[in-house]
């Protein structure tokens, strides 16, 4: 990690050379992944790429950090307004599925797992930016409807997990092995009506 905090973020092919090494790794891994193929895929020289990170190692992490930095950028609004609660799930089942379904997160998940003997820590920096965050964010809202009389929750931290969890049914597994590479709005409408009907069914006010 002491290296990660040495790495130089400046310079006009910095950039360049974190897009094209999440290209590479997103499509062949940490270990497939080949320094001359990242440098060939950022459009600069070897000697350019090392000038920024000394190994591949340390590339990768960057190329994480930098995922999980935009991960927990992207915060969602749960403010209710004039908003009841079926409104404001719905926009929460959306994000959901956007993260599980938008391609990006899901091929960083399937490498941490794949990775997590060689680099132990990117798990837990993955979650906490992500996952763990989208978790607390509904909870907040949870525990504000419950106080307002909005719903019936009295653990909100489980009461979300078991939304987020009903968000997932019959399109996150296919997705995750490829079973499916994409679902269409009917698909996806019928799995967030029914991760909705389902828990207001049971938390409703």
């Amino acid at each position: 990690m002491n290296q990660q905090a040495s790495v130089l973020r400046t310079g006009r092919k910095f950039d360049q050379v974190l897009e094209g090494a999440r290209e590479v790794f997103l499509a062949d891994g940490f270990e497939g992944a080949s320094v001359d193929n990242i440098a060939r895929a950022a459009g600069v020289s070897k000697a350019t790429l090392y000038s920024y990170f000394p190994d591949k190692r340390v590339l990768f992490m960057e190329v994480v950090r930098s995922a999980c930095v935009q991960q927990a950028d992207a915060s969602l609004e749960l403010a209710p307004g004039s908003r009841g609660p079926r409104e404001v799930l719905r926009a929460a089942a959306e994000r959901v599925h956007g993260v599980l379904l938008g391609g990006f997160s899901l091929q960083l998940f399937r490498i941490f797992v794949a990775e997590a003997d060689r680099f132990p820590e990117l798990g837990p920096m993955f979650y906490e930016s992500g996952p763990m965050t989208l978790h607390g964010e509904i909870q907040a809202y949870m525990e504000a409807a419950a106080a307002r009389g909005e719903l019936k929750i009295e653990d909100a931290d489980l009461a979300a997990a078991q939304f987020i969890e009903l968000c997932k049914a019959d399109v996150f597994l296919r997705f995750l092995f490829k079973i499916d590479t994409e679902f269409t709005e009917a698909e996806r409408e019928r799995v967030i009506s029914g991760a909705i009907d389902t828990f207001l069914a049971r938390f409703g006010a």
